[in-house]
C-alpha cells in the first residue's frame, strides 16, 4: 500500500485563470456565493442562507485570529525603500507579549530588498495616538531568507501593536497582485476578530455578518473559538512532485476549555481550513499525551506527519478526557499548542463533518485538505465553481462541503 507521502501533486492541479481570482471584495459581506455539496449533490446559493443547509449540525467552530498590520516600509537616506514584513515574535516569543511590548521587541521578518540594507540601522518617523516617535529597526541574524529583526522606539507608552497598527500595512496575499489599499484595512478581517497575531486572514469567515452570526445562534447553533495566529507559510506553494518533499509550515495556536468541551459533540462544521487543522490537531495532541510522547510535557507540538504513523485507534472521548485532565493538572483554562499537521488524502478525521471554506490555489496544500475530506469529488465541485462564475482565492466565494 503506498503511503499517503507518494501523493502526487500534479493529481491536484487544476486551470484557473487570472480573471477568476477576485482582487477585491464585494459590496457587502454574505451576498457572496455559495456552493453547497452534500449528499454527493452540488447546489448553488448566497451565503446567507447558509444555515439553511446545516441541518444535523450543532457547533460551528471560528477562528478568531485578527490579522495585524505586519509591513513596515522604511526608507533608507539613499532612497532605496527597504519592506520589514514581521512574521513572528522571538523575543519575547509570546504574541500578546511581544505586541504589547514598550521600548523594545524583536521578530522574525521577511525583508524585501535586503540587498540595498548592508549595514546600520533603519529609521522611520512615525506618529501614534497624537505622539510622534521615531521607530528603528536593527538586522541581527539573516538566515535562510528571513531575518530576525530588533525594534526598540523612543515613546516607553505606545506599544509596538500600536506603532504597527498606526504605520504598518495590511499584508493582502501575493496573488492579488496589488498594493494595500483603505477598503482591505476592514475587509481582510473577520467581523469576530479579537486576538492580534496573523499575517494573513482566515478567508472562510471573511463571509460572515454579525447580523448573520445571531441568526444562527439564535437557530441553535453553538458558536465555538479557536486562535491560530495564521502565517506567512500559508503561501507557499509545494514545489515537490509529491507531498512527501513538502515541509508544512508550523502555527501557534490556543484553545479554551469551552470549545474543547464542545468537541464531545458530534455535529462540528469547521469555519476555515485553519480551524479544520486546529481542531483535528487537539485529538493527536490527546493521543501524544496518553501515550507520553512529548518529550517536553510543557512543549505540546503536533509534526506533520503524526496522525500518519501515531496509535489512531484511541477514541475521541479518551483523547479528550486526557487533555481536559492535562489542563486541570496543570491549573489552565486554556491549551497552548504549535500544529504543523498536514492534511491530504488518506487522513481519517475525528472531529470535522465538515467545512466552509474559499477556492484554494491549484496544487495547494489548502486544496489536499478539501481532497481529504471529499475525495475525488473535488474536482467535480471546482468544476462547477470555474463553470458558474464563482470568484475564487481570499477574497473570492464561499463553499460548504459536506461529504
Amino acid at each position: 500500500m503506498r503511503s499517503v507521502r507518494d501523493l502526487y501533486i500534479e493529481n491536484y492541479q487544476y486551470h484557473l485563470p487570472e480573471t477568476r481570482i477576485a482582487k477585491y471584495p464585494l459590496e457587502q459581506r454574505d451576498i457572496s456565493k455559495l456552493l453547497v455539496y452534500r449528499n454527493g449533490e452540488i447546489s448553488d446559493d448566497k451565503f446567507y442562507n447558509i444555515g439553511n443547509y446545516l441541518t444535523g449540525f450543532n457547533t460551528l467552530v471560528f477562528n478568531n485570529t485578527r490579522v495585524i498590520h505586519a509591513r513596515l516600509l522604511f526608507a533608507k537616506p539613499t532612497g532605496a525603500r527597504i519592506e520589514v514584513f514581521c512574521l513572528e515574535p522571538t523575543k519575547p516569543a509570546d504574541y500578546a507579549l511581544s505586541l504589547s511590548s514598550t521600548g523594545e521587541t524583536e521578530w522574525k521578518c521577511l525583508v524585501g530588498n535586503l540587498k540595498k540594507w548592508k549595514k546600520g540601522s533603519l529609521n522611520m518617523e512615525i506618529e501614534v495616538n497624537g505622539t510622534k516617535l521615531m521607530i528603528v529597526a536593527e538586522k541581527r541574524d539573516v538566515t535562510d531568507g528571513s531575518a530576525v529583526i530588533g525594534f526598540r522606539w523612543d515613546a516607553e507608552s505606545i506599544t509596538f501593536g500600536e506603532i504597527l497598527e498606526a504605520s504598518g500595512h495590511i499584508p493582502v496575499p501575493p496573488y492579488l497582485n496589488r498594493n494595500d489599499e483603505p477598503i482591505d484595512i476592514i475587509r481582510y478581517q473577520t467581523v469576530y476578530s479579537t486576538l492580534n497575531g496573523s499575517v494573513a486572514a482566515p478567508t472562510a469567515g471573511l463571509h460572515f455578518t454579525p447580523g448573520m452570526i445571531e441568526k444562527l445562534r439564535r437557530s441553535g447553533f453553538k458558536m465555538a473559538d479557536i486562535t491560530l495566529h495564521v502565517s506567512a507559510g500559508t503561501f507557499r506553494p509545494v514545489k515537490s512532485d509529491t507531498i512527501g518533499g513538502h515541509t508544512m509550515h508550523s502555527e501557534h495556536f490556543i484553545v479554551s476549555r469551552e470549545t474543547i468541551e464542545s468537541l464531545y459533540n458530534n455535529g462540528i462544521i469547521a469555519v476555515g481550513t485553519t480551524s479544520v487543522r486546529t481542531i483535528e490537531s487537539i485529538y493527536w495532541l490527546g493521543v501524544k499525551l496518553l501515550t507520553n510522547k512529548f518529550p517536553d510535557p510543557d512543549s505540546l507540538i503536533i509534526r506533520q506527519w503524526d496522525p500518519y504513523h501515531l496509535k489512531g485507534t484511541i477514541s475521541i472521548k479518551e483523547s479528550l478526557d486526557t487533555i481536559l485532565n492535562y489542563m486541570e493538572k496543570n491549573s489552565l483554562s486554556d491549551l497552548e499548542a504549535i500544529t504543523g499537521i498536514i492534511i491530504v488524502p488518506g487522513y481519517d478525521f475525528r472531529f470535522i463533518k465538515g467545512v466552509i471554506t474559499n477556492y484554494h490555489m491549484p496544487g495547494s496544500t489548502l486544496l489536499l485538505l478539501v481532497a481529504a475530506l471529499i475525495g475525488n469529488r473535488w474536482r467535480d465541485v471546482y468544476r462547477y465553481a470555474l463553470d458558474n462564475d464563482f470568484r475564487f482565492l481570499s477574497y473570492g466565494d464561499s463553499s460548504l462541503l459536506i461529504p
